[in-house]
């Protein structure tokens, strides 16, 4: 599995925390905001046969759970806490997505 996770040191990830919290959105915020209108511009009209919710939740939720597993180092049971989920239902989740 790729691992793109990076760990920040404690006092650059607290730098980049307090300069989110200054701003009006946060970093993962923007990127969303970003990437929807570019995709809202490109489909124009036409409707999302899905629902657009169900498809970024669908786009979202496979690189979220690969990148957090990478970042615990497949500890499943760090990854699901970080998650906010138990890690039966991360397993689950990995499981509908062919991850494990």
């Amino acid at each position: 599995m790729p691992v793109n996770a990076v760990r920040l040191p404690a006092a650059e990830a607290a730098k980049q925390t307090s300069s989110q919290n200054a701003g009006s959105q946060s970093a993962l915020s923007e990127c969303v905001s970003r990437t929807v209108r570019r995709y809202l511009a490109d489909i124009g009209d036409t409707e999302c046969a899905e629902g657009l919710h169900a498809l970024v939740l669908r786009e979202v939720e496979v690189p979220l759970l690969r990148e957090v597993l990478a970042f615990h180092d497949g500890n499943q049971s760090r990854a699901a806490s970080a998650l906010g989920i138990n890690r039966a239902t991360l397993r689950k989740k990995l499981a509908a997505h062919g991850l494990l």
